[in-house]
């Protein structure tokens, strides 16, 4: 009991000390009315871009173009489950870090980097970090798409002018993802038609030796993987993918 007792008392007089401490959160929120609204909204933007990062991932990158070529791929050659979605979707990722390598080396550098140093503050940090970003999705959309965002944003925001519209990420961001969309497409119908052509083959020799019960995917399977193993598809797909961003 007196060992008890005593070790009671330590531990009142330790936790009485440390409730006597005030929490300091000078370095969190700044002295001032403005100082600590201005680092609540700073605090609310961080936590904003890190919840949409995965749909910034997808609207800004070339991974849109990418797991689309692929699902045709799987598609085509008549197996919906293989590879899986976490090999494809992982493969597209590391791929979409492969191409965008140099312009996320150039915001890393404008931009973020700098802004981490407190040379800059964050409306400059913003516009450096964009710029690569602008630059790349300007290289890579269709120019019909873009006029086409460009006069719906004029429709909608008479005061922007046509070379703001070119620019501005509210219109370049959509137009890039419908010309990403419309590429992953073409290059899916290229993908599908060599399996198209197997299949069809198959279910004209099944036919014409009348076995009505036997689907034809069934064994055209085989060969089409055969096809895609012999041509070495995989090297192929990626090195297309990777080279159709110039």
């Amino acid at each position: 009991m007196k060992r008890f007792g005593l070790a009671f008392a330590i531990l009142c007089v330790l936790t009485g000390g440390a409730f006597a401490q005030s929490i300091d959160l000078s370095g969190i929120l700044p002295q001032g009315q403005g100082a600590v609204s201005a680092r609540i909204i700073q605090l609310l933007a961080g936590l904003t871009i890190l919840s949409v990062a995965p749909g910034i991932l997808v609207t800004v990158t070339c991974f849109t173009r990418l797991v689309i070529a692929l699902s045709f791929l799987r598609t085509g050659l008549g197996m919906p489950s293989t590879p899986s979605n976490i090999i494809l979707v992982s493969l597209a990722l590391f791929m979409s870090f492969f191409i965008m390598s140099p312009t996320l080396e150039k915001v890393w550098n404008d931009g973020i980097n700098p802004l981490l140093e407190n040379k800059i503050d964050e409306h400059e940090a913003y516009k450096r970090a964009s710029q690569p970003l602008r630059e790349f999705m300007q290289a890579s959309v269709r120019e019909k798409d873009l006029r086409l965002f460009a006069q719906l944003a004029q429709n909608r925001l008479p005061t922007m002018t046509p070379d703001q519209a070119a620019t501005d990420l509210r219109v370049l961001v959509p137009a890039f993802m419908i010309s990403e969309l419309r590429r992953g497409f073409e290059m899916g119908f290229l993908i599908l038609l060599p399996f198209l052509v197997i299949d069809l083959i198959v279910a004209t020799l099944v036919m014409s030796m009348g076995m009505m019960m036997l689907p034809p995917t069934s064994i055209s399977l085989p060969f089409k993987i055969l096809f895609f193993v012999l041509i070495d598809g995989w090297n192929v797909l990626v090195g297309g993918l990777v080279r159709s961003f110039g």
